[in-house]
C-alpha cells in the first residue's frame, strides 16, 4: 500500500495541476514497481512560503528579492 507525500510552496496551484500530479505520481508507481494504484495513496500538502526555506532563508524572502531586482 504505497504513500507518497508531495509537499509544494503555497503559490497558486491549481486542482488540475494537483490532479495531475496525483495521477502522475501513483502511474509513476504503477509503471516502476508494479503497485495497484487501487492502493496508492498520493497526498499533497502546500505550505506557505513563510515556512518552507532555501539555503537559511525563507522562500518569502528569496521571492521578495528576486522580485525586486526584476523591477516587478
Amino acid at each position: 500500500m504505497p504513500y507518497v507525500n508531495i509537499k509544494i510552496t503555497r503559490e497558486g496551484v491549481t486542482a488540475e495541476q494537483k490532479t495531475r500530479l496525483i495521477e502522475g505520481a501513483t502511474q509513476l508507481l504503477v509503471d516502476v514497481l508494479g503497485k495497484n494504484p487501487q492502493t496508492t495513496f498520493v497526498v499533497i500538502e502546500e505550505v506557505d512560503t513563510d515556512n518552507w526555506g532555501i539555503a537559511g532563508e525563507p522562500v518569502t524572502a528569496i521571492r521578495a528579492r528576486a522580485k525586486a531586482s526584476s523591477g516587478g
